[in-house]
């Protein structure tokens, strides 16, 4: 038996990196996924039909997240497609406009507050009547190291996934005597696609800086997503998980 099983679950922004490796792992693990793209079209596509290899149901929306009308619209959507149900819903849309605060402009710090905290309101608003009903659900909302500890040239990225951080134990809170499980992951130095055009000398730098002297993987990520997405978490609910290589102990 495969840890997720027949189970639906949404994912927003996983046509590339960290997204995309919770994508595949899910669907290696039996769970039919309903994923969003911003404006990848062709990697979205090209990663339904992946998915869809595996055995289970796959489809690509495109949707912007951090649009309240757009999340309610997904959530319909993808309630139509799936037969009604959702078990799991992973927030993972995120972008960075990186500045020193006294270079940044406001419109840098509202979309990155938009896209990557707004955006986990939206949908999770969108999924809760869903999962109030079934009386059961899974929340895991993408935040990072830098939520935790802070960033220099990061105040608008820090502050948006600290936020993401008090939500989620304000919602587990609000909805667990409904059996519907809210937890954030925090994921350190991660090596996708994005990482590969930065210059190896500065990357190796920060390899061996992190106790266990690697970046992580996307995998690494999804790995503690199957975790909380699963029963193997049934009594895990509004706690941070550093996935960091002991970045931060």
């Amino acid at each position: 038996m495969k840890l997720l099983e027949g189970k639906n679950v949404i994912i927003t922004g996983a046509s590339r990196g960290i997204g995309k490796g919770i994508a595949k792992v899910f669907a290696e693990n039996g769970a039919n996924v309903a994923f969003t793209y911003s404006s990848s079209e062709a990697p979205a596509l090209e990663l339904e039909k992946e998915l869809n290899a595996l055995g289970v149901k796959a489809k690509a929306y495109k949707s912007n997240a951090a649009s309240y009308a757009e999340a309610e619209n997904l959530v319909a959507e993808v309630l139509k497609d799936f037969n009604g149900v959702i078990d799991v819903l992973i927030n993972n849309a995120g972008i960075t406009k990186d500045n020193l605060l006294m270079r940044m402009s406001e419109e840098d710090f509202d979309s990155v507050m938009d896209i990557n905290l707004k955006s986990v309101f939206n949908m999770t608003k969108a999924t809760q009547r869903t999962f109030l009903k079934q009386r059961k659900g899974s929340i895991i909302n993408m935040s990072s190291v830098v939520g935790v500890k802070g960033n220099a040239g990061q105040t608008n990225y820090a502050a948006s996934k600290a936020g993401m951080i008090g939500f989620t134990k304000s919602v587990a809170l609000e909805l667990g005597s409904r059996n519907i499980r809210c937890n954030a992951i925090a994921p350190g130095f991660i090596e996708t696609e994005m990482t590969e055009k930065l210059d190896e000398k500065t990357v190796q730098s920060w390899r061996d800086g992190i106790p266990l002297k690697r970046g992580g993987t996307a995998e690494d990520i999804a790995n503690a997503c199957l975790f909380f997405a699963s029963d193997l978490s049934a009594y895990v609910t509004g706690q941070v998980l550093n996935v960091d290589g002991g970045m931060l102990t």
